[in-house]
């Protein structure tokens, strides 16, 4: 049977401002099943990052609002102490920020940088510096970096070093917030071949991937969730998202983005049209209805509830009566 890495219910993350709660993440529900790869899809302002940054390390001005965020059906990550989920970081749950090649401290070497590591998880030197001169070599990078500055580094380099420290314990779930921004698409296809490698070998259990970018992601996710303005709107597994989307949002998400194989002066790409909605102040109802052709009156009026179709899930009026 299946063990539950990450298992969410009603989660609820949002911003205090001078002009209300911004609810950036409203009543998020999703599971994460012990090797597994997850893809959280969707456009910028979805609340994907926010997600993400809440379960590793909320920072004001964001705060939980409501919800459950079970981590290896042990850690209540709405509830932990900062210290304790300070010593689950990296040994268990691990993370890869939005532009992570920037969090490298830019004024210490790599090797220096691997002495801190190990003085806060409390650990010998000597033995994380062997693991680590593993993962460079599985991440097909040479040991001589450890005498380098990260600013010394190409952004491939330097992301591949990212991931390296972040399986070092071989951590139960990989979080790697949009690990292909800011890359070639030569590096990016490494990247992402890269994540699955890993995985492959056991060097992390299970990876929740955060992107925009559907076409890259389904390469390697085994299911796909997608969120629209706080929320997951369909969740499935990738292939039959993809080649059989069930939520408006979704189809229109995919008809958007190019695809090889096409004949673009024949098949014109079609964009979503309008705008997300402001989360200060979302629209009553569905709150893809302003953008949704499909919208109907009920659609204006009541928050559609999530409907199981076999083992997909999708928040949608169309599919109540099914």
């Amino acid at each position: 049977m299946s063990r539950d890495i990450l298992l969410v219910d009603d989660y609820k993350v949002y911003y205090s401002t001078f002009s209300g709660a911004v609810r950036a993440v409203d009543g998020l529900s999703l599971r994460i099943i012990s090797g597994n790869i997850v893809g959280i899809i969707g456009e910028s302002g979805s609340g994907k990052s926010t997600f993400a940054q809440s379960l590793v390390l909320p920072k004001h001005p964001m705060f939980i609002a409501g919800g459950k965020a079970i981590f290896l059906e042990k850690y209540d990550l709405t509830k932990i102490s900062v210290r304790e989920r300070r010593s689950i970081l990296l040994t268990k749950l691990s993370y890869i920020p939005q532009y992570a090649m920037d969090s490298l401290p830019t004024i210490k070497k790599l090797k220096t940088f691997i002495r801190d590591i190990a003085s806060e998880k409390n650990v010998s030197y000597s033995e994380i510096l062997d693991k680590f001169r593993e993962r460079l070599k599985q991440v097909n990078l040479s040991d001589n970096i450890l005498d380098m500055y990260p600013l010394q580094l190409s952004g491939g380099m330097r992301q591949r070093v990212l991931i390296a420290i972040s399986t070092i314990f071989r951590p139960a779930l990989l979080i790697a917030d949009e690990p292909t921004s800011a890359l070639d698409v030569v590096s990016q296809r490494q990247v992402l071949e890269l994540l699955k490698d890993l995985k492959e070998q056991d060097l992390v259990d299970s990876i929740m991937i955060i992107s925009h970018d559907i076409a890259s992601i389904r390469q390697i996710a085994d299911r796909l969730a997608i969120m629209y303005a706080g929320k997951i709107v369909e969740e499935g597994e990738s292939e039959k998202v993809i080649h059989d989307p069930l939520h408006p949002y979704t189809s229109l998400l995919i008809r958007s983005v190019p695809s090889l194989g096409i004949n673009y002066k024949e098949t014109r790409l079609k964009g979503l049209g309008g705008f997300p909605p402001n989360l200060i102040n979302p629209p009553k109802g569905c709150r893809f209805h302003p953008r949704c052709p499909f919208a109907t009156d009920i659609c204006r009026a009541k928050e559609p509830p999530t409907i199981q179709i076999g083992d997909r899930r999708v928040s949608c009026w169309l599919y109540v009566e099914r």
